[in-house]
């Protein structure tokens, strides 16, 4: 389980520079794919709740301190989708490409939902999304069309990323 925590931050550490370091400083860009989101989730739903939860929290702190989100919210968000991304443990053919869209669509959708929710608690400092603006419709397709081909590229590390425990046969 160690090993499957150390190479989950690598591998977090990789997503979080990307975002960034590279995405969040194309100017052109409106909206890029949520590459932490994703892989928080596909851990979760490898590993189960404990491991989803403290991969996004670690996921959260490490875009709270790169970021200029108010530090908390990253960490706040980013656990409650691990923890529920672990319920989805066991219960869904994570390799099937529509059910990946699913589970990536849904936690973008849910990750929109939990900062409105908290930005109703902390209007000054929260920044929400705008469900019906374009640059929402665009994160959303893009975490939507990302998540199975992440989750594609994520199976090649199963041997690093899931606990042997958790291991199908």
């Amino acid at each position: 389980m160690i090993r499957s925590y150390v190479s989950g931050i690598l591998f977090l550490f990789f997503f979080v520079l990307v975002e960034s370091a590279m995405l969040a400083n194309i100017s052109f860009l409106p909206a890029f794919p949520d590459f932490v989101m994703i892989f928080v989730l596909y851990f979760s739903i490898r590993n189960g709740k404990v491991a989803g939860e403290t991969t996004g929290f670690v996921g959260g702190l490490m875009l709270d301190l790169l970021s200029g989100a108010p530090f908390g919210l990253s960490c706040v968000v980013r656990t409650i989708i691990g923890y529920a991304g672990g319920l989805l443990h066991n219960l869904m053919n994570y390799q099937s490409f529509f059910v990946s869209m699913v589970a990536g669509f849904c936690a973008t959708l849910a990750k929109a939902v939990l900062i409105y929710g908290i930005s109703l608690l902390f209007p000054m400092h929260v920044n929400h999304y705008h469900i019906f603006s374009s640059v929402f419709a665009l994160e959303l397709a893009l975490n939507t069309i990302f998540t199975p081909i992440v989750f594609k590229l994520l199976r090649w590390f199963d041997s690093f990323i899931v606990a042997p425990d958790r291991r199908l046969p």
